[in-house]
């Protein structure tokens, strides 16, 4: 199994969540993109960090 940890930042706020756009590693394409998240559990956060883990079988 491997794991890759992506950041994402701030975008915008929408009614009801957050929008927050993928920061790749240099030279990487984004593997996520965008992301929203509930506002109820993003709060006033700039930025997260997502753990993204796949089995390689």
């Amino acid at each position: 199994m491997s794991k890759k940890v992506v950041r994402f930042e701030f975008e915008k706020e929408t009614k009801n969540s957050v929008r927050y756009k993928e920061v790749p590693e240099e030279g990487t394409a984004p593997i996520v993109g965008s992301l929203y998240v509930q506002k109820w559990f993003a709060g006033n956060s700039k930025s997260i960090e997502i753990t993204i883990s796949k089995d390689d079988e």
